[in-house]
């Protein structure tokens, strides 16, 4: 958030959250997506990971759009740095969902993509300074 805010500032740009709570979106399809994974995600421990999954299935692929749509490379950097995050996150909902035997079906992602993302190994290190970054092909070990 506040790598966001420093370039909201720094483009002169309005802070579209505002003073807003958390859970409270200005953004209604945002608002309707969040109320409706909350919900799902407070039924069940499956659920809540399917949730997270999903938040993150549109994460990666909102970032990956939003990269393409600039050419300013400090915008470029601060997706970078999110996009490595939503990796993360959503190895960790694969993991879980794999360990529990539950599935989780891609709304975003490609199958290929989501496997590859999720069989990778996790993303360490400091912000990434490279906007033009992409994760390196993925091979799956043979079972």
């Amino acid at each position: 958030m506040e790598g966001v805010k420093v370039l909201l500032d720094g483009y002169g740009l309005e802070d579209p959250v505002g003073m807003d709570a958390v859970g409270e979106f200005k953004n209604q399809e945002l608002q309707k997506l969040y109320d409706e994974l909350t919900s799902e995600g407070t039924r069940s421990f499956e659920r809540a990971l399917q949730a997270g999954a999903l938040i993150e299935d549109v994460d990666i692929f909102d970032l990956r759009n939003l990269i393409e749509r600039t050419d300013k490379d400090d915008i470029k950097i601060l997706y970078q740095n999110l996009l490595k995050g939503s990796r993360n996150h959503l190895r960790s909902f694969a993991r879980q969902l794999d360990r529990n035997d539950y599935d989780y079906e891609e709304q975003y992602l490609s199958q290929e993509e989501f496997d590859r993302i999720a069989g990778s190994s996790q993303e360490w290190g400091g912000t990434s300074t490279d906007p033009d970054f992409r994760l390196k092909p993925f091979r799956m070990a043979q079972q």
